[in-house]
């Protein structure tokens, strides 16, 4: 019982908590860049941004220290939930879906969704225009919702404010729909981008647990100090955020989020999961995996032949490929193939996918080759060559055989961990099957249900294949005299 009542009592004294502790907690994300919350430029160790300095008014009039606490932009609001912060301010719009999570304070900031495309474009003047077209945007996000609702567009998700801006101007994109403070920093300062005009607008609010009315409250109400004490406006003007829709939003006084309703149960999340695109996510999941493991297998194969048979310079050179790539996140790898190559190499998603993490584990698998290589004893190799076999006859009857005996464990194991690697192809827009598991459970507004359908349709795929790496072993086993 204790257990049971402890959060409720912690929620309970959110605000006296806060005040013991001398700390407000915020949760943000420096990805989202300037003028949110970013690092210092001059000093990296420091950080700036317009609502790093909302949250030191507001923890300044509630006596107390603000603290930043970075988190994922998509997980901001979970993070919220679970306690690890005490509010979430970062460019936080308010919509339906977040309402029905958390609690609102009054909106601090008005924005404009702006629509950009590339400076050659003359057919696209609003959403009507672009049917049948890529538009790219942050995941979660308003300009996301409004995009959902039409079916027609192909929308794109992007985990930056920089890289959708990048992709429009190479071509991947058609336009890209974002909050104008996010377009007039990132996008409209590229010259062969321009505005196609605003197409919305929203607000941004500081969330907090519904289930801390007197956090909440307080919060609101040093708020409303700051932009009382024309504090706010200073701030915005600081950051050339000021314009005459914050002047109009100051004058229309409090409007305090209203306590978010009843949490859906958990038949209705389930009802609400939408099987067939976590089917089709896993089918992309399943195929990337296939594609570049077939990929990492022949280029590995290739490495470890030259590292041990070719000359000098070749075996160079494939040593120092598996150092760069096995020393290096594929993470990297990624974000440099399709971003960084951009404008010497212009892949898709799919293809820069396939191939990143094909080159990466063509490194793994080679060391691999090479240990099975080692494994073979060299009395045989010379055996057959004193026969008249020629080398390359030799390699391919006598050693590669035994070679791929040793080495099909680990090239199982790695395969597995490929499939599990995909998830980070989300990064260069690819909506693999981590990629959906975020979406819906944002959509469905739990991360449970979402989450154990991921991992059962994981464990449906790389269990068969631990199986079939299993059997194809024993087969290649040699019979006992």
């Amino acid at each position: 019982m204790l257990l049971l009542l402890a959060p409720a009592i912690a929620h309970a004294d959110a605000l006296e908590r806060v005040r013991q502790r001398g700390v407000l907690r915020w949760g943000g994300d420096m990805q989202g860049g300037e003028p949110y919350v970013f690092q210092d430029p001059e000093d990296p160790a420091a950080l700036r941004g317009f609502e790093l300095e909302i949250a030191e008014a507001i923890a300044r009039r509630m006596g107390v220290r603000a603290e930043f606490v970075q988190n994922d932009w998509l997980t901001l609001v979970p993070a919220l939930e679970r306690g690890d912060v005490d509010i979430v301010m970062n460019g936080l719009e308010v919509t339906p879906g977040r309402r029905a999570r958390v609690a609102f304070t009054r909106p601090y900031y008005r924005f404009r969704e702006t629509l950009v495309v590339r400076a050659d474009a003359t057919d696209v003047e609003g959403l009507e225009a672009l049917r049948g077209r890529r538009v790219g945007t942050l995941g979660a996000s308003l300009a996301h919702e409004m995009l959902r609702q039409r079916p027609e567009v192909e929308v794109v998700l992007y985990e930056g404010v920089d890289e959708p801006y990048a992709d429009l101007e190479q071509g991947r994109l058609d336009a890209v729909l974002l909050d104008h403070v996010i377009a007039e920093r990132y996008g409209l300062t590229r010259p062969g981008l321009k505005r196609a005009g605003d197409v919305g607008q929203g607000d941004y609010a500081i969330a907090v647990r519904p289930d801390e009315p007197a956090l909440a409250a307080a919060v609101d109400a040093a708020l409303g100090e700051a932009m009382a004490a024309g504090e706010l406006e200073a701030i915005l003007r600081r950051w050339q955020l000021w314009d005459e829709e914050q002047r109009r939003l100051l004058a229309a006084g409090p409007a305090v989020g209203a306590p978010a309703p009843a949490r859906a149960g958990f038949g209705e999340i389930l009802a609400r999961v939408h099987v067939s695109l976590f089917l089709r996510a896993a089918g992309v999941t399943l195929v990337i995996s296939a594609l570049a493991m077939a990929l990492a297998v022949i280029g590995g194969l290739g490495l470890s032949l030259a590292r041990r048979y070719g000359a000098a310079p070749l075996a160079l050179a494939a040593s120092l490929y598996v150092e760069l790539f096995r020393g290096t996140p594929v993470l990297l790898q990624l974000y440099v193939l399709y971003f960084g190559l951009a404008p010497l190499l212009r892949l898709d998603a799919f293809t820069a996918a396939v191939l990143g993490l094909g080159l990466n584990y063509a490194a793994y698998e080679a060391e691999l080759y090479r240990a099975g290589l080692e494994a073979v004893p060299l009395g045989q190799t010379e055996a057959a060559l004193a026969l008249g076999m020629p080398r390359r006859l030799a390699l391919r009857r006598i050693v590669l055989p035994q070679a791929l005996r040793v080495a099909l464990p680990g090239m199982a194991n790695d395969f597995i961990a490929l499939l599990k690697d995909t998830s980070l192809v989300s990064v260069i827009t690819v909506v693999e099957l981590t990629k959906q598991m975020t979406i819906t459970a944002v959509d469905v507004r739990s991360w449970l249900v979402p989450g154990a359908l991921c991992a059962l349709l994981y464990l449906a795929m790389s269990y068969p294949l631990s199986r079939v790496a299993r059997r194809l072993e024993r087969r290649l086993l040699p019979v006992p005299r």
